[in-house]
């Protein structure tokens, strides 16, 4: 009794503090964030359409299922993850895509991050207010 063992390609997206574990399968373009469609799992639609950017860019929105584990950072974060897991898992997939995908610009890891708070400071950059006397 085994079942018919599909081509299931995964790929892990970072981006900030948030960090998605991707699967893809080929299907009818079911996209599910955390057991919950995209529509419904980011807040608004810019999020979602972002999340799912480079199955737009390579025409295969319709013809592959993705299945997406979330976790850390917040919505904008997760989204670009999401996108950045996609595209390396499209890849995978297809090599011949690579090209189209870095293009794009959703192969790049976007490596920007928090910059931490400074001691003597009230954030990372912003300093107390300067009295000369």
């Amino acid at each position: 009794m085994s079942a018919t063992v599909t081509n299931v390609f995964s790929a892990t997206g970072r981006r900030k503090t948030a960090t998605a574990r991707v699967r893809l399968v080929e299907g009818s373009g079911k996209l599910i964030a955390n057991g919950r469609d995209f529509d419904n799992y980011f807040s608004h639609e810019n999020f979602a359409k972002q999340a799912y950017a480079p199955l737009l860019t390579v025409e295969l929105r319709e013809k592959v299922d993705v299945t997406v584990n979330l976790a850390g950072g917040g919505v904008s974060g997760q989204a670009g993850a999401t996108a950045h897991g996609i595209a390396r898992a499209l890849q995978k997939m297809n090599p011949e895509l690579r090209s189209a995908l870095k293009k794009a610009g959703h192969i790049t890891r976007d490596p920007r991050e928090k910059e931490r708070k400074k001691p003597g400071q009230p954030g990372a950059r912003k300093r107390f207010q300067f009295s000369k006397r």
